[in-house]
């Protein structure tokens, strides 16, 4: 039986459940969710309240627009976000928050931080369905003050199932055009106190050509993925003012990698673990206790080499209290303690610990001293191996008049050198450094924002921001004096890298049914020294969503549409110099129907890549098989693909 064949033997079963007793369809629609009052979940609120950028993707928006996992969600529907993904679903991204590398932007799984210490540029989003989410959170600007090292152009972070108050769960089966299999179950519930979660996800597929060319004698040409996830989280209240939760993460995956050359592939296998015990003995007092441990274990090989292992082991415990001993000004204490330790065979990487210990405090004005004006700073002491740095944040948001208002905020943040940059005895590569410094940057955020009552369900709301951050202390490979058997050595350097740019963000309801995002982003990222934009780095973006959603029809229609502008590489060995790619538009096309009035079966289509534009993600060069010459490749970004999901509510 094909795919197709058992996703409508699937659907016949679903429509079979969804002719019985049916809710009003307010009924169906009123919230189970838990809402927590912990200070950790409720963290980039806060922030957000005191002038930074937040923005959020709910799990009906990812539902409705047919994503399977994290990175697609992120690329399509985060305003001013550029998101490249290297592969389609369950692929490294390229990501860039406010003119930010890779590296700046600092990923965490419910508050854990799940970032490749190993490699600061390789991103975590390869193992993240987007079935396991609740929500998605992106913090802009310099995070530095509550999240320390990688954060020091924003955070992105995904939250997990939540509690409910009442029983329920989820099931779902998809397939894509590519002999891809989507399959996903959640329940969650409360008996006496005790809440639990359970989720279980699989996601496999074929996949698409990912270069424009390949070596005559390469076979192994798409890029396919199977990747298998499930989590538990519980969570009991001990008393009124204490309560304790628990979760668990375990994903296994085996993720192609094909060149032009042949085919890599990783056997991954993650597990993250977290216990945090939450008190609020008073209106005037808050405390998080948290613990976790993250392993992230990869056997790499490229047939018919043997396989060799590169992985690590990240655990650390968190704590935070808050307290209001006095009207008009909150405190903010915190610890933040890590111990890593990674090892890869294929580039060959020493197996070394590193520790981190972190103090940490802040300050904010209340409503108490003002209703119209909210401000805070704090500053943050980070001691590693490689010494101390101290990094500070201000912030406020002040209301001009009922419709306006301005933000902004400013500060330092640091990023620590990754295993590779600090240990790395790769023959014939670049010699780590145990004693690097951290990377520094400073700089600051400023908004203004408008909300407009404009006779709709929603106001409109548009906001300008402006950005200018510089980065010192920069890691890079110095090449001029090489040690033996090395081709260069990690330095730090004196030299800078200045980021500037604006962004503005338009929402907007278009009646009652209809509702639309718009973005656009410019962003100068320069090159030490020079006056010429960073490779990978499109100065200009856009993004634009456009939902109807009627309340009075069973059905939905979203699109969403991305725009990156010229993006030129480095200089390509092989002659063929600096290259220009990007510029191109990319949509993708959901439409969802409720095949009950209770809103609880619903079938959802979505093309990618509606338009089947053919787009380069990045631009290099390869040794023609048998020669010695040298051919130009593409990387590309995913072709027209269809999806088709049909989801059970209960």
């Amino acid at each position: 039986m094909t795919k197709f064949k058992k996703l409508a033997f699937a659907g016949a079963a679903f429509c079979a459940l969804s002719t019985g007793a049916q809710a009003a369809p307010d009924e169906a629609l009123s919230s189970v969710v838990v809402t927590s009052r912990s200070l950790e979940e409720t963290l980039p609120q806060t922030l957000s309240r005191y002038g930074s950028q937040l923005e959020t993707v709910s799990a009906p928006q990812i539902r409705n627009g047919g994503y399977v996992d994290v990175s697609q969600a992120l690329e399509m529907l985060i305003p001013g976000a550029f998101v490249a993904t290297q592969a389609g679903p369950f692929s490294y991204v390229n990501v860039s928050i406010q003119g930010s590398r890779t590296s700046d932007v600092l990923w965490t799984l419910d508050g854990v931080r799940i970032n490749n210490r190993l490699y600061n540029s390789t991103s975590p989003a390869d193992t993240l369905p987007s079935s396991m989410v609740e929500r998605l959170e992106v913090l802009k600007g310099g995070q530095g003050l509550f999240y320390g090292t990688s954060a020091s152009a924003g955070v992105i972070n995904v939250v997990t199932r939540a509690f409910s108050t009442k029983p329920g769960g989820e099931v779902s089966l998809g397939v894509d055009g590519r002999n891809g299999f989507h399959g996903s179950a959640m329940v969650r519930g409360a008996y006496k106190g005790n809440k639990l979660v359970a989720w279980y996800s699989k996601d496999e597929t074929d996949g698409y050509y990912i270069f424009s060319d390949y070596q005559p004698n390469t076979t192994a040409r798409k890029r396919s993925y199977d990747v298998n996830s499930w989590g538990l989280k519980y969570g009991y209240d001990l008393a009124k003012d204490l309560a304790i939760q628990g979760s668990y993460i375990h994903t296994t995956a085996n993720l192609d990698y094909p060149g032009v050359a042949g085919n890599s592939v990783n056997d991954r296998l993650e597990q993250v673990a977290s216990a945090r015990l939450d008190y609020t003995p008073s209106d005037t007092v808050q405390l998080f206790l948290k613990g976790y441990y993250h392993q992230w274990d990869t056997n790499y090989y490229t047939k018919p080499a043997p396989s060799k292992y590169w992985g690590y082991k990240d655990m650390g415990l968190n704590a935070l209290l808050q307290f209001d001993p006095h009207k008009g000004l909150q405190y903010n204490i915190g610890y933040d303690g890590q111990r890593y330790r990674g090892r890869d065979q294929v580039l060959i990487i020493d197996g070394k610990t590193q520790m981190a210990h972190a103090v940490f405090g802040q300050i904010r004005t209340t409503d108490d001293l003002s209703t119209r004006a909210r401000g805070a700073v704090g500053a943050r002491l980070n001691h590693t191996s490689g010494g101390t740095t101290a990094v500070w944040n201000a912030s406020g948001v002040f209301d001009i008049t009922k419709n306006f208002y301005i933000e902004g905020t400013g500060g330092t943040s640091f990023l620590l050198p990754d295993s590779e940059q600090l240990y790395s005895i790769n023959p014939n590569g670049t010699k780590g450094d145990a004693d690097l410094k951290p990377e520094r940057s400073r700089g600051f955020t400023a908004t203004l924002g408008g909300r407009f009552d404009i006779g709709f369900n929603e106001p409109l709301t548009v906001t300008v921001a402006g950005w200018k951050r510089q980065i010192v202390n920069l890691i890079t490979a110095d090449t001029s004096n090489p040690p033996g058997g090395f081709t260069g050595v990690y330095v730090n350097i004196n030299g800078k890298v200045d980021v500037s740019g604006a962004e503005a963000v338009v929402r907007s309801p278009i009646g009652n049914d209809f509702a639309l995002t718009g973005s656009y982003t410019y962003s100068k990222e320069l090159a030490r020294g020079t006056t010429v934009q960073i490779a990978g780095r499109p100065r200009y973006t856009g993004k634009l969503g456009l939902t109807y959603a009627p309340a009075n029809l069973p059905f939905g229609l979203d699109f969403a549409l991305k725009y990156v502008g010229k993006t030129y590489t480095n200089a390509i060995t092989g002659g063929f110099g600096v290259r220009q790619y990007g510029n191109y538009l990319v949509g993708n096309l959901s439409g969802h129907v409720f095949l009950d009035r209770s809103r609880r079966t619903q079938v959802t289509a979505r093309v990618e890549n509606v338009f089947n534009e053919r787009y380069a993600t990045t631009v290099s060069s390869a040794v023609r098989t048998g020669t010695t010459s040298r051919f130009l490749f593409e990387r590309l970004g995913p072709p027209r693909i269809g999806y088709l999901t049909i989801s059970r509510q209960f």
